[in-house]
């Protein structure tokens, strides 16, 4: 297979997959059974990504055009992103950089957190996540990643986080339902209306569009534009806007690119 370009992880190939789950079906002669291999793939990250807070968002005007630009600023809190862990395949049957973010005092984690940390010569973090990548022989525990060394201006990335809850709403709120005529005698104005049919097929379709919870689930936004990095500050100026409320944890990596990062096949 043909290998794709270097990413910030490393080489970004294609692999083999690297697990099978092995599944019994019974033949139909004689009760005989035989194994069923099931490929289980896994996804990779296009590099190794940082964890940040989001601040809020402002209007930056692009010194070369003058043109207002929509911008969210994403902050890092103290302690920054750590490596705390390096998996490898010979271990832990995969790779993968364990990363941990936002120092916080050592009565706030267990014992069990502590010395996870301690094996890594890591201060106390309040979060941990996980980056797969396809070679971690760059990263050795300890290590701290800079934003400004894995990003730069003009990059596309991915950010993930919990959107903003909602509670309970309506169809229109919801799931963008037009709404009934006000007038002319029309007794239904936001009502959902009917959901299915009667005789057939008696029954409501699983997935049906209906008022529930909204909101306060992992939402990721793709390729967004890094606007500015600025390291005095130490934030980043991202266009447009990204999941979950001011203070909100958010996930950024390297936005995946098929041709460019991620190979076409």
């Amino acid at each position: 297979m043909a290998m794709a370009a270097v990413g910030i992880g490393g080489a970004l190939g294609f692999l083999p997959p690297r697990r099978r789950a092995v599944s019994w079906s019974v033949g139909a002669g004689a009760g005989a059974r035989r194994p069923a291999l099931v490929v289980v793939r896994a996804s990779y990250e296009a590099g190794v990504g940082v964890m940040a807070t989001k601040v809020g968002m402002m209007t930056y005007f692009d010194p070369a055009t003058g043109k207002p630009v929509p911008v969210t600023i994403v902050g890092f809190r103290e302690g920054g992103n750590v490596v705390t862990q390096v998996k490898t395949a010979a271990t832990d049957g995969y790779d993968a950089v364990q990363v941990g973010y936002h120092g916080v005092r050592e009565d706030k984690l267990t014992r069990p957190e502590l010395g996870h940390l301690g094996k890594a010569g890591a201060p106390p973090l309040r979060h941990l996540q996980e980056f797969r990548l396809q070679s971690v022989d760059a990263f050795n525990p300890g290590q701290s990643l800079d934003c400004a060394e894995l990003f730069k201006e003009g990059d596309l990335v991915d950010i993930s986080g919990n959107s903003i809850g909602k509670g309970f709403q309506g169809g229109i709120k919801r799931h963008n339902f037009k709404r009934g005529l006000m007038t002319h005698g029309s007794k239904s104005h936001r009502a959902l209306g009917s959901i299915g049919a009667g005789t057939t097929p008696g029954r409501v379709y699983k997935g049906k569009k209906m008022p529930g919870r909204m909101g306060g689930t992992k939402t990721k936004i793709r390729k967004l534009k890094v606007v500015k990095i600025d390291n005095d500050l130490r934030v980043l100026m991202i266009k447009g806007a990204v999941p979950g409320k001011p203070g909100n944890l958010l996930r950024i990596t390297p936005a995946k690119i098929v041709g460019k990062n991620i190979p076409k096949n």
